[in-house]
């Protein structure tokens, strides 16, 4: 009796792999296989159907010879997949079509193609992209964009490095969309496209999630040293230029605009211990107040109640944007009686 549960308790592990493995397999040879929609759709039903016929072998005297079977097609699936490189060139939507670099020279910063896009809508717009240097010697803040476009689970993150002067800049790890692509969550699990790593002002890349796409926009500060900022902008720095030499796949559970955050912030020493709310990074506000990240001071309520930019972004246009939208945003870098100058 032991040994029955035991190995009955194994067939139904393995069961459920096959499941996964199979949906996986089924969804990849539907999502990239180079044919027509017909034959991918055809490929990736016979392939799911392969799957249930070898779970329900593995029930019967034919699991060896069914499992040998599924593993040789699961591993020419596999072989299949690994030649899927990203592209480097491509007919890019125009936020997307450049991918910033940077060079150091001392405190110096120099950006090359640094986006300043003038939105009126998201069909009409005009291009600007420019070449910046920033004295990091007056980097001073860090802080947390978090724009929601529909479920409250999912957000899509952007950080933003504040200088003297009040001169921001804020960075983006995006979809890299061809001309008229959209995002998809899912297609993009399955190498549909590839990453793009956006610099640019915050009224452009802000902006336009706030003002012109109706996205809720949430603002925290977060409580970094200049030191902790500048590792963390020098990071962002060099992820962007290996980009440039070498493309990778956006993937929205392994290599999105939330996972490249946390890989910078354990480069520069930050122990980010892993939790679900980095995947279902809407919620990634509570996970950062946890960790002390942001301004404690105040209960959390308050402080996402405190968050939200969007009246104050379509009321600010283009003039003061970055100055307007702190506006009571509390900062744990400043004293609370200097909180409403929104500095």
């Amino acid at each position: 009796m032991l040994r029955r549960i035991v190995v009955n308790s194994l067939l139904v592990a393995i069961a459920l792999l096959l499941a996964l493995a199979s949906a996986w397999g089924a969804l990849a040879l539907w999502f990239r296989l180079p044919a027509p929609e017909f034959a991918r759709g055809l490929a990736a039903c016979l392939f799911g159907l392969f799957g249930l016929w070898v779970i329900f072998a593995s029930f019967t005297r034919m699991r060896l010879r069914a499992y040998v079977a599924f593993l040789v097609s699961f591993t020419a699936v596999l072989v299949w997949w690994n030649t899927i490189k990203p592209p480097a060139e491509g007919e890019w939507a125009p936020d997307v079509a450049r991918q910033v670099t940077g060079t150091l020279d001392g405190d110096q910063l120099t950006l090359t193609n640094v986006r300043d896009f003038e939105w009126r809508s998201n069909a009409d717009f005009t291009e600007r992209w420019q070449t910046r240097t920033y004295d990091l010697d007056s980097l001073r803040t860090a802080d947390l964009f978090m724009s929601y476009w529909g479920s409250p689970n999912m957000a899509h993150v952007i950080l933003s490095f504040g200088f003297d002067g009040g001169q921001y800049l804020a960075w983006s790890v995006e979809v890299r969309r061809q001309v008229g692509g959209a995002f998809s969550p899912v297609a993009d699990l399955f190498k549909s496209s590839p990453l793009v790593i956006v610099a640019a002002d915050e009224r452009d890349v802000v902006g336009v999630r706030s003002n012109v796409r109706g996205e809720d926009v949430q603002l925290y500060r977060l409580k970094a040293s200049p030191e902790v900022a500048k590792a963390l902008l020098l990071e962002y720095m060099i992820d962007a230029n290996e980009l440039a030499k070498a493309p990778q796949f956006y993937n929205s559970i392994t290599t999105n605009c939330t996972t490249t955050v946390v890989k910078m912030m354990r480069a520069v020493g930050d122990i980010v211990p892993f939790d679900w709310r980095l995947i279902v990074n809407g919620y990634l506000p509570e996970y950062a107040y946890d960790r002390g990240a942001l301004d404690t001071r105040l209960p959390l309520a308050e402080l996402k109640a405190l968050a939200h930019i969007d009246e104050r972004a379509k009321s600010a246009g283009l003039m003061d944007f970055s100055r307007v939208i702190r506006t009571g945003v509390p900062s744990p870098n400043l004293p609370m009686v200097q909180q409403a100058a929104g500095r």
